[in-house]
């Protein structure tokens, strides 16, 4: 599966932003999906993630509250609702693919168990 990360940009902290990434080439709805973010100087950090049917949801504890995944199996889409932006938040957010329909235990937290990942779209937040 492809995918494609956008809707990044500059906002002012307390703004929103929304994240989108586009899949494409295999049947979506095979896939548990999640995103990640790198932020300047370090090691790229797992964000959320979502079951094949949004049955399921996980969230990285600074962003409890103020992100929301979700996904659309019809348009191959997911996305990234980000609320009370922070200036740490600032970094390249990237939209990953599992293949398979729920994470096993907590392995949505690794890196390693996405197979497929997008090019990243860059979010800052200015203080």
């Amino acid at each position: 599966v492809q995918l494609q990360a956008f809707g990044g940009g500059l906002v002012q902290a307390g703004g929103s932003l929304r994240l989108s990434c586009a899949a494409s080439g295999r049947t979506f709805s095979r896939y548990a999906m999640g995103w990640f973010r790198q932020a300047p100087g370090k090691e790229r950090e797992f964000v959320a993630a979502i079951s094949w049917n949004g049955g399921r949801l996980y969230y990285e504890d600074s962003v409890k509250g103020r992100f929301t995944i979700s996904r659309d199996n019809a348009k191959d889409m997911v996305y990234l609702q980000m609320n009370s932006l922070k200036p740490e938040d600032t970094a390249v957010y990237y939209c990953a693919a599992q293949p398979g329909t729920y994470f096993s235990g907590t392995h949505y937290y690794t890196e390693t168990t996405y197979d497929y990942w997008g090019e990243g779209t860059l979010v800052t937040v200015s203080s």
